[in-house]
């Protein structure tokens, strides 16, 4: 897996100079920024024509006897689900719906070995009859042999090591002896090996990289890191409301009324929990950087609004929904430009970012980041390929619920994620939810291939459907702030406004999704929610559906069908200047029945100090050229640009180019994308 994208730009400028933070803290149990009303679970729930839908919310102790009797009758349900006598069902987790519908959610042994991908979860009616079942595999466990050659764990820690190192850890050794296991989240069962290995990374983010061996032939098979990270929001959430305890007689950062969460200080330190923030009064903080009790004040009210949204607006009792909470860690390491979620503490930390001025301990970095948990004790969205895309994608589309839900003037919501950190040198947010390419990195919409992209690219498509889902397409102003989110087949999306979607979402998450659930897995779940929650034929289904297509995953609910492929090339190709000769990038078009259609979509992204330079042509399998722009006198530096060609007379199969020729002299650039969308 790959750490949180971080451009190598001047970073986290002067953003704080006169935010003055007072935070005022009071005893345990005190409540945050009070949500709009339209947010409560109340008002959801008169919104929703099937309430019974709604999940229920349970107290930890009725969680716990949830999980307790799913756990007292394993065996039958492996019995009833057709399992081999070899495997095993072990209770992960347990949802209920208001109407009394449960979700329970297993995982699977083999002859005593944990089967990773073997996850399943089986929906259940309030009369405990079998609704339905959701497997993260549908392989066939069975004829694996448990056997493996006595050289087998050494090649897999060699083999973990070394995939350590390409992404920057120093450890020499693993974390552990290598794990026995059964791998199935990917083809045939296999008897495999998994190596964790620590260390750190190139950016100082922990290393916790997950290695998958194959037992007898020591080949690897797939690798995630277990270290959950992002990027978000440095500025500080004005005068806020703290649950904090006595401790004799000083005060702690310890919010008893959520659940226990901590606020801890690691000073500069990179491991353990460093010290409780403890002082004689109940005042945190003074607003400056220098005052290390303002970045703890920060990230206690961060995990407050995450806690009290999970409870309030979904129904969840923290992060694991059994009523303890996590814990949070801040000033990570020195002038660590990051944060990041660890499931192996349980615990949220956080960087003091560029020259340690700009503490990364925000509204909407801590929704996003405890979220990572949310999703690691639910679907378990493995941290690699599409379902790590879209892990990353419920972090951002949670950390902006929370964000809109705690309606602070200081940290407004907003659908635009990292506005404030400045992460990129020019004021320009680190993702768009409207229209995620504009961050330079983030797909709009899906493509065969898009798993391959780091997660935080990877997200785009998911970021995307939420913001078409909530508010629709086109142009508008959201709060204050301008949008202008486009559809991959041109067809207007209307919203069905932020509330349901991320109910629907949340509900997928839950009860739909699994390890491995991908683009496709995410369409099918949301449309299941929606349906359960609004109706067949209801209009939050169709927005559901219509934005999925907008974002190229299916058909639009009347059956209109999107583009039917996307091809497209991220080769970087350095544009020499002039008079230097043309360079050329390449797609190959497969799979589409005659000509080119009269409305081909070509999207082209070259970065470039004097877009006037650039002569562009689209050259058609057959030779054909169309050319998209001339020179000229444009001053303005790089083209993100998609042009509408009528390529009709031309076959679609074969070979296309973008040819591009700088024609004036003194600047130089790099084309960087080149997408054709039939």
């Amino acid at each position: 897996m790959k750490s949180t994208h971080r451009r190598n730009a001047t970073a986290t400028g002067a953003l704080l100079t006169a935010a003055a933070l007072l935070t005022v803290g009071v005893q345990a149990g005190s409540a945050s920024a009070q949500p709009e009303e339209s947010s409560t679970a109340a008002a959801q729930g008169r919104s929703v024509p099937n309430p019974g839908a709604l999940p229920a919310q349970l107290s930890p102790s009725q969680r716990a006897e949830l999980i307790a009797k799913a756990q007292g009758t394993t065996a039958a349900t492996a019995g009833e689900l057709g399992l081999s006598p070899q495997e095993k069902l072990l209770v992960h987790d347990v949802v209920k719906d208001q109407d009394g519908t449960t979700h329970t959610r297993y995982e699977r042994t083999y002859e005593g070995l944990p089967v990773l991908g073997g996850d399943l979860v089986v929906n259940r009616t309030a009369a405990d009859r079998t609704q339905s079942v959701s497997k993260a595999s549908a392989a066939e466990l069975k004829g694996v042999s448990v056997s493996a050659p006595a050289d087998a764990p050494a090649a897999a820690s060699a083999k973990a090591l070394d995939a350590a190192k390409a992404i920057g850890s120093k450890a020499d050794k693993a974390e552990a002896a290598p794990r026995k296991v059964v791998w199935m989240a990917t083809g045939v069962p296999t008897l495999a090996y998994e190596t964790v290995v620590g260390g750190l990374q190139d950016d100082g983010t922990p290393n916790q990289l997950h290695v998958i061996t194959d037992a007898k032939t020591g080949a690897k098979l797939h690798q995630w890191q277990g270290i959950e990270t992002g990027v978000g929001n440095t500025h500080y959430s004005g005068q806020v409301t703290l649950g904090t305890s006595t401790s004799g007689s000083n005060f702690t950062l310890n919010d008893a009324g959520r659940g226990g969460h901590k606020t801890y200080n690691l000073n500069r330190g990179t491991s353990g929990t460093g010290s409780l923030f403890s002082q004689s009064n109940d005042t945190w903080g003074n607003g400056a950087n220098s005052n290390a009790a303002t970045a703890g004040a920060d990230a206690a009210y961060g995990a407050g609004v995450t806690w009290d949204f999970y409870k309030n607006v979904l129904g969840r009792s923290g992060i694991r929904g059994d009523g303890v909470a996590a814990y949070s860690r801040v000033h990570y390491g020195n002038a660590y430009v990051n944060a990041f979620w660890d499931d192996g503490c349980f615990c949220m930390t956080y960087g003091d970012g560029t020259g340690n001025n700009d503490p990364l301990t925000s509204l909407d970095v801590a929704g996003h980041e405890m979220t990572h948990g949310v999703t690691a004790a639910t679907a378990g969205l493995e941290y690699s390929a599409e379902s790590g895309g879209l892990n990353e994608a419920t972090s951002d589309i949670m950390g902006t619920s929370v964000e809109f839900y705690a309606n602070n003037p200081s940290a407004p919501g907003n659908y635009l994620i990292g506005e404030q950190i400045d992460i990129n040198g020019d004021g320009t947010p680190l993702r768009y939810m409207d229209k995620p390419s504009k961050d330079g990195g983030s797909k709009d919409a899906w493509y065969a291939g898009i798993g391959n992209l780091d997660v935080h690219y990877s997200s785009g498509p998911a970021n995307h459907w939420f913001y078409l889902a909530s508010e629709g397409s086109g142009a508008k102003t959201v709060g204050g702030v301008s949008y202008d989110s486009p559809t991959s087949d041109g067809l207007p999306v209307t919203g069905i406004g932020r509330d349901k979607a991320q109910l629907i979402w949340y509900k997928a998450l839950t009860t739909k999704f699994n390890s491995s659930t991908d683009y496709a897995g995410a369409r099918a779940g949301t449309i299941a929610a929606a349906t359960e929650l609004y109706g067949a034929g209801s209009a939050e289904v169709k927005t559901v559906t219509d934005a999925w297509a907008a974002v190229n995953v299916g058909t639009r609910s009347t059956g209109t069908t999107t583009p039917g492929k996307v091809f497209e090339s991220t080769a970087r190709v350095a544009i020499p200047d002039s008079p230097g000769p043309a360079v050329t990038s390449s797609v190959t078009v497969s799979g589409v029945t005659g000509n080119a259609p009269s409305a081909l979509k070509v999207g082209v992204k070259i970065t470039h100090t004097y877009i006037g330079d650039l002569q562009i042509d689209l050259v058609a399998p057959g030779g054909t050229s169309f050319r998209l722009q001339n020179s000229s006198s444009d001053s303005k530096a790089n083209l993100d640009k998609t042009f509408t060609v009528n390529a009709s007379a031309v076959a679609a199969n074969g070979t296309w180019k973008l040819k591009v020729q700088d024609k004036g002299a003194s600047d130089v650039g790099t084309l960087t994308d080149f997408k054709l969308t039939f």
